[in-house]
């Protein structure tokens, strides 16, 4: 029986640099910005002064984490190509995104997502949108920091735990001492990172098969590459339909509400640069995905006449790249080291970003609401609940080994949560009539819905028709793994879904399924579009029934972005899409791109955009002196509720220059 490979000591070396030059990032601008007067805002939004290009950096490796290292790579392995539609995806979210989303966000000058919510509707809905989405993060963050532990695990024999609290520490660590500026840059540095580890493997796999146009074709005659499948059955997990329909609902869930992202365009210096960062996001995101893919596709022609999972030699699909790596890298010293630097930086970047976020929405929506503390106490505030999310999240890592394949349960739990959240930021956004009892009740019945069917399908798993595992051939398998004994290993050719299967299927197939698990046996992706759907509908109804419709005209205007204000169909005459806008007046963009060339110069400590007030306002850019500023637009300066002229609009700036 052959020894379990471990790691060399230049292993060691090479994954110890990684953490060490993470939490260095951490030092260096805990120091630099130890004088900063821009207190909580700097901590949390990095002054809102960065650059598009390494916010677009961070943007890409924060949800593109050890989720993707380790489960794309298993999902092309196991189930062929069509994953890699979610490349399309992404750029239709980042449309979406950039024409309805960012420009609200900026015109509001919020610092949590989740304040737009109180603005549009109350506080009640604001407080329920942030618990749900600090408890969708707490649990995906917990599969984020279990998965590399478990590839650090299987590649070394480290302890899993003693992994879990290593990479839970680390980025707490940095986070907690650096704040949002260290979270940007450590993620351009594991995003580095991340691609040597990909272009390691696919390298050298490619180079042991004969070049990767002998892997592609491998997985051409094996039934790997496919990108037709077009049904349109609901059960079926991945095709072109659910993975467009489903697949943009759950990402808009952590691009356009998520308060891990927002809070990055927020960080940059325009609406213009975070929607530069946003479609600069989208190429990084097509280069990490494409990697990945590659990375599978090696995998699957090393190992086409012998599956080490159907051998018994890995225990779960995620294990089967850490395999890999072992198997195909060990004569290089280092290499080894840098795959599972790989595998740990995208999980450093998601669970730094997310934490960072979390105690940005509890500051924003729970506390400073109801306390009046100085800046400095704000700010020690935040570190300390940075420290107390790290926690949380090492604890809910316990719960993710039951969770099964990590990328399924990750977008199962980002769509479980996030199609809801999407729905009720689209009650706000595109329906005038929409009220805060539509919008509490509908986020509610949205996650019930959507929790529903997630658990339904956990009790009854999906026939393997619907999940369609691709077979494999075992005729070339050696009678034993490269380190342990298996008596019983098959030589014969089978199929994969004997294997692969929720630990519960064997008993579930032996039980007669009622009716309703056809119904459960939807595709994953769809759990985002179920929830949001429910939030929509019982949001509107409600609405509707509570007076929504007679009140549609006292909502302000700025918060709202009704599709067909959009530039594209600025050729349907007005009085059409004064009805397409529910008969409301069209929103000022005109005023507000004004006061958005005034907040490029300073950093505005509060605006309201219809309701006179004084804010006192630094700049973020060349120190400039506290200046007064004043919002004259108000319904109560002008009775008549008309909109004011240029030289009124002109009048105001003067007053506040």
């Amino acid at each position: 029986m052959t020894e379990k490979r471990t790691f060399a000591a230049a292993d060691y070396v090479v994954f110890g640099l990684m953490l060490g030059i993470s939490a260095l990032i951490g030092i260096f601008y805990a120091i630099k910005d130890r004088r900063s007067k821009a207190g909580t805002e700097g901590y949390l939004m990095a002054g809102r002064s960065m650059h598009y290009i390494p916010v677009a950096l961070s943007l890409t490796v924060s949800f593109m984490s050890a989720i993707t290292v380790l489960g794309t790579p298993a999902e092309v392995y196991i189930y062929g190509t069509m994953y890699w539609w979610f490349v399309l995806v992404f750029l239709v979210v980042a449309i979406i995104t950039s024409q309805l989303y960012i420009p609200t966000f900026y015109r509001l000058g919020i610092s949590s997502t989740y304040e737009y919510l109180e603005r549009r509707f109350n506080r009640a809905v604001r407080l329920l949108g942030t618990v749900t989405y600090i408890v969708q993060n707490i649990m995906y963050i917990g599969i984020v920091i279990y998965a590399p532990a478990l590839a650090l695990n299987e590649v070394t024999g480290f302890d899993l735990w003693l992994a879990v609290m290593s990479t839970g520490i680390v980025c707490t660590f940095y986070t907690t001492l650096g704040g949002l500026k260290a979270v940007i840059w450590t993620d351009v540095f594991q995003g580095t990172i991340m691609c040597a580890g990909f272009l390691a493997v696919i390298i050298r796999g490619s180079i042991i098969e004969g070049g990767f146009d002998v892997i592609w074709e491998k997985c051409y005659n094996a039934g790997r590459v496919d990108f037709i499948q077009f049904e349109g059955d609901y059960r079926i997990r991945h095709t072109f339909w659910s993975i467009f329909c489903g697949g943009t609902i759950t990402w808009l869930g952590v691009y356009a509400v998520s308060q891990s992202q927002v809070q990055r365009y927020l960080c940059c210096r325009s609406a213009r640069q975070g929607s530069y960062a946003l479609f600069l996001n989208v190429f990084g995101l097509f280069v990490i995905i494409s990697l990945a893919c590659m990375c599978g596709m090696v995998m699957y022609a090393f190992y086409s006449d012998c599956d080490p999972l159907g051998q018994g030699c890995v225990s779960a699909s995620d294990q089967l790249l850490p395999y890999l790596v072992m198997d195909i890298l060990q004569d290089f010293p280092g290499i080894p080291g840098l795959f599972v630097s790989c595998v740990f930086s995208g999980s450093l970047s998601t669970v730094s970003s997310g934490i960072n976020a979390m105690a940005t929405v509890t500051i924003e929506d729970f506390i400073k609401p109801v306390t009046k503390w100085k800046p400095n106490t704000y700010t020690w505030t935040s570190k300390g609940l940075v420290l107390l999310y790290g926690g949380l999240c090492i604890g809910m890592a316990a719960l993710a080994s039951t969770l099964g394949e990590v990328l399924q349960a990750a977008l199962s739990i980002l769509g479980l949560v996030g199609g809801p959240l999407v729905g009720l930021f689209t009650l706000g956004l595109i329906f005038p009539f929409a009220n805060s009892i539509g919008a509490f009740v509908g986020l509610l019945f949205g996650l019930f819905c959507s929790s529903w069917v997630y658990i339904g399908s956990r009790s009854y798993p999906p026939a393997p028709e619907y999940t369609r595992k691709l077979p494999f051939d075992n005729s070339g398998c050696a009678p034993v793994c490269y380190w342990q004994e298996l008596p019983n290993a098959t030589t014969a050719s089978y199929d994969v879904t004997q294997t692969m299967t929720y630990t519960n299927a064997t008993t579930a197939a032996n039980a007669e399924y009622p009716p309703i698990a056809d119904f459960y046996a939807m595709s994953y992706l769809y759990l985002s579009t179920f929830g949001m759907l429910g939030t929509i509908v019982v949001g509107l109804i409600l609405s509707l029934i509570t007076c929504g419709w007679r009140d549609r005209k006292n909502v302000d205007p700025n918060l709202l972005a009704p599709f067909f204000d959009n530039w594209i169909f600025k050729w349907i005459p007005e009085k059409f899409r004064y009805i397409l806008r529910c008969c409301v007046m069209e929103r000022d963009d005109d005023y507000h791109e004004k006061v958005q060339s005034m907040a490029t110069m300073a950093t505005f400590a509060e605006i309201s955009p219809l309701v006179a007030s004084e804010s006192d306002a630094r700049s973020s850019q060349n120190g400039l002196s506290a200046i007064s500023l004043k919002v004259k637009y108000d319904h109560r300066e002008y009775p008549e509720k008309r909109e004011p002229t240029e030289k009124e609009i002109d009048d105001d700036f003067l007053v506040m220059n």
